[in-house]
């Protein structure tokens, strides 16, 4: 995600544990579940949902599991009834941060994130506090050892594509929001391979964090992003490389 692609890449890795799976797997169901309620359970028709399904086989998930997930989304089968959330908050100094989610709680899921925030010398806020430092686009990132700038520039401006961006050891395309899906096909249509695709909040400045205050920040995302109800976290901060490589040596 732009905003910390860079950092993103190479923070500290955690490690493959069952408890760790087994959070990634429920996020995954309860987006497959959102998806299927908002759009129908029609892979094809369902843009969001065929981008859910495609997540879930690339963790390998059971087909047993994502089938019933969508069941569950579209109402042939009970279960809990989940709906998309997006959280404001500040982290340390004047970071602002967004938190996508999906919750069968809101009220729950808003005093827990807010504890987090408090916890990482950060506040969440109301709705716009944090909004309108980030732009909503369609994000989608390429290998840059496969991909040539040349082959980009022409097939993705030629898309539809409103920018691109050298992000370290990846391109990445911007689109308006509702162009992501078009643009991406058309990349991969012209053989250029596409490594990820997705609507984001994308920070319109970068705000530079060094010494503690970064790893407080990198530590606010990972408490954030651990918690079921998150899907996404973004922020406006950038860490310089030379701090990055103390921070992950730590």
């Amino acid at each position: 995600m732009s905003g910390h692609s860079k950092w993103a890449t190479i923070k500290r890795a955690k490690g493959k544990t069952d408890a760790a799976r087994g959070r990634i797997f429920t996020k995954l169901i309860r987006e497959v579940v959102t998806a299927a309620r908002i759009g129908g359970g029609d892979i094809d028709a369902n843009p969001r949902l065929r981008k859910a399904v495609a997540d879930c086989r690339a963790q390998q998930m059971p087909a047993d599991n994502i089938k019933r997930a969508i069941q569950r989304g579209t109402g042939e089968i009970a279960g809990a009834a989940y709906e998309d959330v997006l959280y404001e908050g500040t982290g340390p100094g004047g970071t602002l941060f967004l938190v996508e989610g999906t919750t069968d709680n809101r009220n729950r899921s808003a005093a827990e994130l807010r504890k987090i925030f408090e916890r990482h010398s950060g506040a969440m806020g109301g709705a716009g506090g944090a909004q309108w430092a980030f732009d909503r686009l369609g994000t989608i990132t390429l290998d840059k050892s496969a991909v040539t700038e040349d082959q980009l520039m022409e097939a993705a401006l030629s898309a539809g594509a409103e920018d691109y961006r050298d992000e370290g050891d990846v391109w990445v395309v911007y689109t308006p929001p509702n162009d992501c899906d078009t643009v991406s096909a058309a990349l991969e249509a012209a053989k250029l391979p596409v490594q990820s695709s997705k609507v984001a909040w994308i920070p319109k400045n970068k705000k530079p964090v060094t010494g503690r205050e970064a790893e407080v920040c990198l530590n606010l995302v990972d408490a954030l992003d651990e918690h079921d109800d998150v899907a996404n976290v973004y922020a406006d901060f950038d860490i310089s490389e030379e701090d990055l490589a103390k921070l992950s040596a730590g």
